[in-house]
């Protein structure tokens, strides 16, 4: 994997409703975001980025970084001074590694701040014992 490092260096999250407030149809939107990219040396570069979880009008979740991407760095430099971009299949990497890594802290920063958790949770559905006799009641057993 071309990603060699991955580190935090700020965290800033704030709740802008009171403890107490509900709230339906929450949104949640997720970024990520490259905010400068360096070269160290001709096979690593280091690549800032910043994570924000955006709770409308409940509050903001805001992680920034920083990680190390080996390979063809002075080609991939050379592209963002250009185009204020990376390649695709570079963005892809980054971006996912981002994400897998900051949305597991966003999770405990949320429960900390009692925001909701920045993930859609599985809707568990454990059927009623009547439930369960009503169906097992008109069929036929075939083995």
């Amino acid at each position: 994997m071309p990603i060699a490092n991955f580190e935090l260096k700020s965290i800033d999250a704030e709740r802008f409703t009171e403890k107490g407030a509900k709230r339906k149809n929450i949104r949640v939107d997720h970024n990520s975001s490259v905010t400068r990219m360096k070269q160290l040396d001709k096979n690593n570069c280091a690549i800032g980025f910043r994570f924000t979880a955006n709770y409308k009008g409940m509050g903001r979740i805001e992680i920034e970084g920083q990680l190390i991407y080996k390979g063809d760095v002075p080609d991939l430099a050379s592209y963002w001074n250009k185009e204020n971009q990376m390649p695709s299949q570079v963005a892809n990497e980054v971006h996912s590694t981002i994400i897998s890594n900051c949305i597991p802290e966003a999770v405990f920063i949320a429960r900390d701040l009692q925001l909701p958790p920045p993930i859609p949770l599985p809707k568990v559905n454990i059927p009623n014992k009547k439930d369960k006799k009503r169906k097992r009641k008109g069929g036929m057993e075939v083995a």
